[in-house]
């Protein structure tokens, strides 16, 4: 029986080993570990990738979402559209803050935003939008962006998963979380960029929004010991920046890797009746954070899996008007369909750029053998 993590960090340090000790091993002998050196270079470096004017690191993307909501007046009774199908953080930065979530259900073929369920639950107090580019590509971004300009809101990015992926808009490709007010990434150890701990990025276009990030992320001072604001403590650790700059240079071959990966996915599993797979959007260009299959007899497909050696992962097992923590904002089953069908069906297959190829053979293999298929 062969084993097959469902993530494995280990691989990449093993091949990268002399690379990862000695940037870490420098940081050390220099001592500079609070916004250090290495994390202006790698902000420069994060800009000049996505094509940003400013991207800032704080300590993890959760706190990006909340530092980002803030600064955009997502607080204080504000009604803000949230996809109701995504990790909690992406709602639990608006109800910290006072504000309202307004969940949005699934569009079931793309696993994205369906914006028309969005435009159906704005009201007068509805004051930004929270688009979370889930799995393998951006909402709607060029639909969505449309429709904020129509009714004055702000846009706040959930990139969390999203390094890499793009959006068409009009005739310009754009990564996200470079198209709205800010976007947000996290460099949790599985993302596609991915850090040894806890690392965020926030990015924006504008000037003066840059420059209270910067302010809020330590304590709302931008000279020492004097506070123009009640900020966060939240600043991108230098070891991590170092890290990431290093990944940062092979991001592109990282990126093309999960590529091949999820394409030999879609060769070995077409032949399985069943099987249902996220579309990807026309004006979307696709990078594989996760590789999701919508199956059929979903949990006993995960217990056969994890009898053969096989990880896996349910993102996400219940919907956020699901979870208990929500049930004060009234939701109920049956109140977001798609969302609810998907949950019960969604898994995510092994993904990474050191995944070999006969380890996702024998993945298929065990889920053809599941379901019988010769």
């Amino acid at each position: 029986m062969m084993k097959v993590p469902f993530y494995d960090s280990t691989r990449e340090y093993g091949l990268r080993k002399g690379e990862f000790d000695k940037a870490v091993l420098d940081v050390m002998s220099h001592g500079d570990f609070i916004l250090g050196t290495e994390v202006a270079e790698f902000e420069s470096e994060a800009a000049g990738w996505l094509g940003v004017k400013h991207a800032i690191g704080v300590a993890s993307g959760s706190d990006a979402l909340v530092l980002a909501a803030d600064i955009l007046g997502f607080r204080d009774g504000a009604e803000v559209l949230t996809p109701t199908f995504t990790f909690f953080a992406s709602t639990s930065c608006v109800v910290r803050l006072g504000g309202k979530p307004v969940f949005v259900d699934l569009e079931e073929e793309s696993l994205e935003m369906d914006l028309a369920d969005a435009e159906h639950k704005l009201t007068k107090s509805t004051k930004g939008i929270i688009p979370v580019h889930l799995f393998l590509q951006p909402a709607p971004m060029e639909t969505l962006m449309n429709m904020a300009r129509r009714y004055g809101l702000k846009v706040l990015e959930d990139a969390a998963e999203a390094w890499g992926m793009e959006s068409r808009i009009g005739t310009v490709w754009k990564k996200a979380g470079t198209i709205g007010d800010i976007g947000i990434f996290s460099f949790f150890p599985t993302k596609t960029l991915g850090a040894y701990g806890d690392a965020g990025l926030i990015s924006t276009n504008d000037d003066e929004m840059a420059k209270k990030i910067r302010s809020y992320r330590t304590h709302g001072s931008s000279i020492k010991y004097h506070h123009d604001y009640i900020g966060y403590n939240s600043r991108l650790d230098t070891i991590q920046a170092t890290i990431l700059r290093l990944k940062l240079k092979t991001i592109k071959e990282a990126i093309a890797a999960r590529s091949a990966h999820a394409k030999h996915y879609d060769e070995k599993l077409a032949r399985i009746p069943g099987l249902s797979f996220p579309k990807i959007l026309e004006k979307s260009k696709a990078v594989y954070y996760v590789y999701n299959i919508l199956a059929p007899r979903r949990d006993e497909l995960a217990q056969h899996l994890k009898e053969k050696g096989i990880g896996s992962s349910i993102y996400y097992p219940i919907p956020l008007h699901l979870q208990k923590c929500f049930a004060y904002l009234g939701y109920r089953e049956g109140d977001f369909p798609v969302a609810e069908r998907v949950a019960k069906k969604i898994l995510a297959l092994p993904m990474y750029p050191e995944l070999r190829v006969d380890e996702i053979d024998y993945i298929c293999d065990e889920i053809a053998a599941f379901y019988r298929v010769g």
